[in-house]
């Protein structure tokens, strides 16, 4: 009979001694790494076993420890006995750790006394700790020395820890001993340290490292340094690395830089897991983007949480959110909760509620708390309080607070008074912080002011000067603040904007901002558009134009709407503009107008 073929299908093995089953079962039948590191600690625990048995010390040490890792108590027991008895210290240090799970402290105390004694630093620094556990902070201090000295990182960290919490010298060399040995916690805290005093390189060195080792609170902290520094992609993260290891603030640290960066529904995800780990600052952040997408009932929802969560800005928003939709009475009670809590800005909401209801004794008070406590706008309305009862040093003193700090408002009342008394430089340099920091009134005053230093100057263009030259010319700067203050909508600086434009004889733009001026009810703006528009031929526009200046109180429009009508014959109409004119003022154009109204009456009875 022929033999049988042995190609890819055979199965004899290949000794032939019989056959081998496929690869795949080959695969299957193999141990995994768990099966493999089963057997091998069942082999060692045998072989230590049988040492130990035959009254090997190390063995019986060895013996114990594993089993004490193991957890089996019970088992690790005579082992770790037997080994001290031989003299072992690291049995010594195990058998105090296993008494002390078991509870029995003070016998844990003094084995790891005797393993200490012997040179043990893992026991000095279980000793140590064990005397500051009971309040012996020298007997810790001792044992702890003794640990961190002879190379210990736990011991190191254990001490600084304890120097650190006594206010005592030291703690930062020990801290930097841990670190440097690869302890995550002492590397955050010297990197608290180097923070502190404003080494940042430094820190963030060390929290780099322990960031790298997932300490979350590093992690936060690195990617708020690198915040700061602009590295928003790096921030984020870190802020990453710690919201996934559950650090809260860093998730409500990293949905921020999401919404700045336009992924509000990502901002949304982060700050709902960060407020549902109790983090307010994210229950209000989600308030505030439900508020803004009109949904008041969820937006409630989340500012109560930020303020179960201990976050008194949650008590301030639901004030906002309920003033906001005209709930005056509960916008009062949740601004007076924050406002007790010590909410600076609650306390000067509260303090405009109250004012504006009328009650400004009760509004003073809050405003001062506001204001002591920071509020740049609580010293603002500090000052328009004073203001009102004619109190004009206190006002000016808040004033100047708020002004000091930034508050662009309270700078142009600064600057009004300095002008008042006569002081154009300080004026000048409170409307230049005023018009900054965003003020329309303040960057008219300041054109006026450049334009008006321009004039007594005699008016002869020098460097930085528009065109033209003489008493008409403006400088370029005051120009500049003129039309600042005019796209802002200062009817003001658009009537100055218009008549700089009809100087330089360009019609198109003066038109443009006479008529804005004039549709913003400037009597002024319409008047100088009348005359435009009459010059151009467009009579009857002007007509409507002054028409609406003179009804407005404008003396010179009623007298041009005088002279119109006294033109188309209408002397009846035209006696009474020239009445208005006179009324209006001011005394030049009252005299004209008596003396047209003299010649119309004399047309009137020939």
């Amino acid at each position: 009979m022929p033999a049988p073929r042995t190609g890819e299908g055979s199965d004899r093995s290949t000794d032939g001694t019989g056959p081998v089953p496929p690869l795949p079962a080959l695969l299957t039948e193999l141990p995994d790494e768990d099966t493999l590191a089963l057997r091998e600690e069942a082999e060692i625990e045998a072989r230590h076993r049988r040492a130990a048995d035959q009254g090997d010390p190390g063995a019986m040490s060895a013996l114990g420890t594993l089993l004490l890792r193991r957890g089996d108590l019970d088992g690790a027991e005579p082992y770790l006995r037997a080994a001290v008895q031989h003299g072992d210290r690291a049995a010594a240090n195990n058998l105090a750790l296993l008494l002390h799970q078991r509870g029995y402290a003070d016998e844990a105390a003094e084995w790891w006394r005797i393993a200490a004694v012997a040179g043990s630093a893992p026991a000095a620094h279980a000793l140590g700790r064990h005397y500051r556990e009971r309040g012996d902070e020298p007997g810790a201090e001792y044992w702890l020395r003794q640990a961190a000295e002879s190379g210990h990182p736990l011991g190191a960290y254990a001490l600084a820890d304890l120097l650190d919490h006594r206010r005592e010298a030291g703690a930062e060399q020990w801290f930097r001993a841990a670190a440097e040995h690869g302890h995550r916690e002492a590397a955050y805290r010297l990197a608290r340290i180097c923070a502190e005093r404003g080494h940042d390189r430094e820190a963030e060195q060390w929290y780099r490292q322990a960031a790298a080792r997932r300490h979350r609170r590093a992690a936060l902290r690195l990617g708020a340094l690198l915040e700061e520094r602009g590295e928003a992609k790096e921030a984020g993260h870190w802020y990453l690395t710690a919201a996934r290891d559950g650090e809260a603030r860093a998730a409500c640290a990293l949905a921020f830089l999401l919404r700045d960066a336009g992924d509000v529904d990502q901002a949304a995800t982060w700050w709902r897991r960060a407020a549902q780990a109790g983090d307010g600052n994210a229950a209000n952040a989600l308030g505030a983007l439900h508020a803004q997408e009109g949904e008041t009932q969820t937006a409630e929802r989340w500012y109560r949480t930020a303020m179960e969560a201990g976050d008194v800005n949650g008590a301030y928003n639901l004030g906002l959110l309920c003033a906001g939709h005209g709930r005056t009475a509960q916008a009062e009670q949740w601004y007076r909760k924050a406002a007790y809590a010590g909410h600076r800005e609650a306390a000067n909401a509260l303090a405009v509620l109250l004012l504006q209801r009328g009650d400004a004794m009760g509004a003073e008070p809050w405003f001062s708390k506001a204001a002591e406590a920071g509020s740049i706008d609580a010293a603002f309305n500090l000052g328009i309080l004073y203001a009102g009862r004619d109190d004009a040093d206190t006002a000016r003193r808040w004033y100047e607070r708020a002004a000091a700090a930034g508050h662009a408002e309270a700078s142009l009342q600064v600057a009004i008074a300095l002008e008042r008394e006569g002081d154009p430089h300080g004026a000048e340099r409170h409307l230049r912080c005023a018009a900054g920091g965003g003020s329309p009134e303040a960057a008219f005053r300041l054109g006026a002011l450049l334009d008006r230093r321009q004039r007594e100057d005699g008016g002869e263009p020098g460097p930085g000067f528009g065109p033209g030259s003489g008493s008409g010319s403006v400088s370029v700067e005051a120009e500049e603040w003129y039309e600042r203050a005019a796209r802002q909508g200062h009817p003001g600086a658009q009537v100055r904007l218009g008549m700089c434009a009809a100087k330089r004889g360009d019609v198109v733009n003066a038109a443009h901002w006479y008529r804005q001026a004039a549709e913003a009810g400037s009597r002024n703006g319409a008047f100088n558009l009348g005359l435009l528009l009459a010059r151009e031929g467009s009579e009857p526009e002007a007509a409507l134009w002054w028409t609406r200046a003179a009804d407005a109180g404008h003396g010179r429009a009623a007298l041009r709407m005088a002279l119109l009508s006294a033109r188309r014959g209408a002397l009846a109409e035209a006696q009474s503009w020239c009445a208005r004119a006179i009324s209006c003022g001011p005394a030049e154009v009252a005299e004209r107008a008596a003396r047209l109204t003299d010649a119309v009456a004399h047309e009137l009875t020939a």
